[in-house]
């Protein structure tokens, strides 16, 4: 579904201040596949997903989806196949606009290729369906705006508006890092739902190696632009924090130590 070839990225070149950002980098995910990725501030990860989502072009390498060669593909032409989520619960979203014109907005915008704000009665059933899923009431406050919702609630409406067509590949990066914990758990919950609903192939970013363990089907660290550990089934089941810290020690001849990185 989406394969990563020698990816190579660097920012800067022949200044002072250049940065090797992706080194040789090759990720593949089947179709359905929820790859968990993880590493210390600088080890690639956002980047990675950054080079995905069409942010900017690579140096070398290529990048294919679902068997489309899209390395060079422009990041709006993309948008259609890709949904992503963020760390900051509104980005993504018009704050000024409620929570059912903000799922018409993408809605139109990824099954009808044109901007549509007038409402058919059975999307409108079809969102309050889709909200009811989640469990959190949205269902009730369709015509709420979205900046007056809490932070989980705000970052659900995201996750369905991101996913309400069905891409091809989803993007989560850091996208329950600015909720309290209980908004997280849930938006997680919200997550696999999701997910698993739809067999969506998914890529998501966190800094708790838990949760990173736990989540998904696979697990990878990223260290200095590079891909360092490639984790998956019973040797991903049966890994422990500390395993996976002692492991990471071994790779890099130092400690992970990294205020951003959660443990649990």
């Amino acid at each position: 579904m989406l394969k990563i070839e020698h990816a190579d990225k660097t920012f800067l070149a022949g200044t002072p201040n250049e940065h090797h950002a992706l080194c040789d980098v090759s990720l593949s995910l089947g179709r359905g596949e929820f790859v968990t990725l993880i590493g210390t501030n600088g080890a690639g990860k956002s980047t990675l997903m950054n080079a995905v989502s069409g942010n900017f072009w690579l140096d070398k390498g290529t990048i294919t989806l679902d068997g489309e060669d899209i390395t060079y593909k422009k990041e709006h032409k993309r948008a259609s196949q890709i949904g992503r989520l963020f760390q900051d619960p509104m980005k993504g979203t018009a704050p000024d606009m409620t929570v059912e014109e903000n799922l018409a907005i993408a809605y139109a915008r990824s099954k009808r290729g044109a901007f549509q704000l007038a409402l058919k009665k059975a999307d409108s059933v079809f969102f309050r369906q889709s909200l009811a899923d989640f469990g959190l009431g949205l269902e009730d406050r369709m015509k709420t705006k979205v900046g007056l919702l809490s932070g989980g609630q705000r970052q659900a409406v995201t996750l369905l508006m991101s996913t309400i067509a069905q891409p091809k590949l989803l993007l989560l990066d850091e996208h329950t890092a600015a909720l309290d914990p209980s908004a997280a758990e849930k938006v997680l919950q919200i997550t696999n739902q999701i997910v698993k609903k739809q067999n969506l192939t998914t890529l998501m970013i966190t800094h708790n190696i838990s949760q990173a363990l736990k989540m998904g089907d696979r697990t990878v660290m990223m260290n200095a632009g590079r891909i360092i550990l490639d984790l998956s089934g019973e040797e991903r089941k049966n890994m422990t924090v500390p395993e996976l810290l002692e492991l990471y020690a071994q790779k890099n001849n130092e400690e992970l130590d990294n205020d951003r990185m959660l443990f649990s």
